[in-house]
C-alpha cells in the first residue's frame, strides 16, 4: 500500500506540473499568442493529462481492460473536440470543473476503502459520479446570468 501512496503522489505532481502548462498555454491561446506547432503540443498535453487520469479513475469502475480503452477513447474523442469548439461555452459554468474534482475525490475513497476490503457494490460508483457533476452543473447553470431577450 505503501508503494501505491508514493506512485499516486508521484503521478498527482506530473499530472499537476502539466495541468499548470496547459493553464499558461491556454492563456496564450486564447490572446492568441500561440503557433499552430504550440497548440498541437498543448492538446497533446491536455490528452496525456485526461487518459493518466482517465485510466486511474476508471478502474474504480471496473476492471475490464477492454471497456476502459473503449471509455478512454471515446473520452479523449470528446474532450479533444470540447477543446477545439467550445472553450467558452464551458468556461460559463464555472463550478463543473469542481465536480469533476469532488467526483475524482469520491472515486479514490471507495477505491481505497475497496483495497481495505470493504465490499461496494458496482452501480455505487456511477451513481456518484454523475450525482456529484450534476449537483455541480446545476448549481452552474443556477449561476449564469439570465439570458436577455434578442
Amino acid at each position: 500500500m505503501a508503494f501505491g501512496a508514493v506512485m499516486g503522489s508521484t503521478e498527482f505532481f506530473i499530472v499537476h506540473g502539466f495541468r499548470q502548462n496547459a493553464e499558461q498555454a491556454e492563456i496564450k491561446l486564447l490572446k492568441g499568442d500561440m503557433s499552430d506547432v504550440s497548440k498541437i503540443f498543448y492538446l497533446e498535453v491536455i490528452d496525456a493529462t485526461f487518459s493518466i487520469d482517465g485510466v486511474i479513475g476508471a478502474f474504480a469502475f471496473t476492471m475490464s481492460v477492454p471497456l476502459i480503452l473503449i471509455g478512454n477513447g471515446i473520452g479523449a474523442f470528446i474532450v479533444r473536440e470540447l477543446t477545439l469548439r467550445n472553450v467558452d461555452n464551458i468556461k460559463k459554468y464555472q463550478y463543473l470543473k469542481n465536480g469533476a474534482m469532488y467526483s475524482v475525490f469520491f472515486l479514490g475513497i471507495i477505491m481505497l476503502l475497496d483495497s481495505f476490503g470493504f465490499h461496494i457494490p458496482n452501480w455505487v460508483s456511477p451513481v456518484i459520479t454523475f450525482g456529484v457533476v450534476g449537483f455541480f452543473m446545476y448549481q452552474s447553470m443556477r449561476a449564469l446570468p439570465p439570458a436577455s431577450p434578442t
